[in-house]
């Protein structure tokens, strides 16, 4: 059986990596009791994968893992058995089964959307007017460990909101490319915003159809 779970990582987790991360799901899944399938060889690892690593300090409502079971089991049960062996700050929204000719779910993924709260006062106009710039620029070249891409094609949407108490909010959705994904803090420092004045939520993940 291959399960899809789609699940939040808030809180603390912020700060948990992409292989601590699997690690605790394979621990969650064996105090669970859940019949995981593993590889084979000399070292046999559980088939879990995730579908795109987060970056650390950045939280997620909407992260999304497969995993392999040896036989078939309620989706309501996978959830039921998971939620006591799970840490409080990741919470599991959905579970579904899937086909298992699907391709992996990391090659599914298109793009991500991202909510970034500005947690300091910034000029709105300004903000608004490099916004435009970069919607209206036809490269926006930039370099990454020592290899040069253009950010502006994989930038989907990007559009600023004011929130109740003032502040300012981005939304992003940004492409994931075969050798180039759109990273949050890439489009931010375009905007001349230092990361370490917000907070990067992933509201969700999009996959092919």
């Amino acid at each position: 059986m291959r399960a899809r779970i789609t699940f939040t990582k808030q809180g603390a987790l912020r700060y948990t990596g992409h292989l601590d991360l699997h690690r605790l799901w394979e621990r969650a899944m064996r105090r669970a009791e859940l019949p995981l399938s593993y590889s084979q060889g000399f070292h046999p690892q559980p088939k879990i994968s995730l579908a795109s690593a987060l970056p650390l300090g950045f939280s997620s409502r909407g992260e999304v893992l497969d995993v392999r079971f040896n036989e078939e089991i309620p989706t309501q049960e996978i959830a039921d058995r998971l939620k006591d062996s799970l840490p409080r700050d990741i919470h599991i929204t959905q579970v579904e089964s899937v086909e298992e000719r699907l391709p992996a779910l990391q090659t599914l993924v298109l793009s991500a959307e991202y909510q970034v709260h500005l947690t300091e006062p910034v000029q709105g106009s300004d903000l608004m007017r490099k916004i435009e710039e970069i919607k209206n620029s036809e490269a926006l070249p930039r370099e990454r460990r020592g290899r040069f891409y253009d950010l502006r094609p994989l930038i989907e949407r990007l559009d600023l909101e004011t929130e109740a108490d003032g502040k300012h909010c981005l939304f992003m959705i940004l492409a994931a490319r075969e050798g180039a994904t759109g990273r949050p803090e890439e489009v931010l420092n375009v905007l001349g915003i230092e990361p370490e004045y917000t907070r990067v939520e992933r509201i969700r993940l999009i996959f092919k159809e």
